[in-house]
């Protein structure tokens, strides 16, 4: 059995039909994007990344401790986390500041997820899920 870890990208979704999504104002459905299910919103997910797990341990290791670290470690303590735009700020500064630390391989990780960081800062709704899949 082979253990991965696979960074899903949720950056679109389906509406069931038109007039569940108000045209009156940009934020209104952003919240309604953000009940989802309830008013018929299906997220679609694309996959990002997909890694190696005793690879994403030794990137996860690579980084000082922090709230960054953290942040990566909690896949390896529940299995799945959630990258917001809240996000953003921690985990760009610490892949910049950590890429020395990096193997090439990791090199490329960090440069997708910068990538993709920068797009959920100019894009709010956009979110990364980071599962654990036993296959």
């Amino acid at each position: 059995m082979t253990t991965n870890v696979i960074f899903y990208l949720l950056n679109q979704r389906f509406v069931e039909n038109d007039s569940q999504v108000p045209s009156a104002a940009k934020e209104v459905m952003y919240y309604s994007l953000a009940i989802g299910h309830h008013v018929g919103v299906v997220d679609c997910f694309k996959k990002l990344l997909v890694c190696d797990y005793e690879e994403y341990q030794r990137f996860v290791e690579s980084f000082p401790p922090g709230e960054a670290k953290r942040k990566f470690a909690g896949l390896l303590k529940f299995g799945e986390i959630v990258i917001d735009s809240s996000h953003v700020n921690l985990l760009a500064k610490a892949l910049d500041e950590n890429k020395e630390n990096f193997s090439p391989l990791h090199r490329q990780w960090a440069e997708t997820l910068m990538n993709t960081l920068a797009s959920i800062q100019l894009e709010p709704v956009m979110y990364i899920m980071v599962k654990r899949r036993d296959e």
